[in-house]
């Protein structure tokens, strides 16, 4: 699998600014097949720099509605990476 279909997007909420700042941890939307070995080398490969660990959770897709119909969210995967020490990347936010 291509590392940029394993890594999706960063995910930008206030938690995971707050996990940023305080703990130098990331949280990235996965690909649901990924597992933590294949984050970790798309990771090494796109950003060039080394994981010390990876939490991963399955979010389950909320029930949507639209007038009379509804529906379900798919499931995304969400991977908190935490580098090793001296070690941080530049994401989309800190950029513009």
């Amino acid at each position: 699998m291509n590392p940029y279909q394993i890594i999706k997007k960063t995910v930008v909420t206030e938690k995971s600014t707050l996990l940023k700042n305080r703990e130098k941890k990331y949280t990235f939307l996965v690909d649901k097949r990924a597992t933590k070995n294949q984050i970790s080398s798309a990771f090494k490969e796109i950003f060039g720099v080394d994981v010390d660990r990876i939490t991963t959770m399955v979010m389950p897709g909320k029930l949507r509605r639209m007038g009379r119909y509804s529906g379900y969210r798919p499931d995304v995967k969400k991977a908190i990476i935490k580098l090793k020490e001296g070690q941080e990347i530049k994401t989309i936010e800190e950029t513009s």
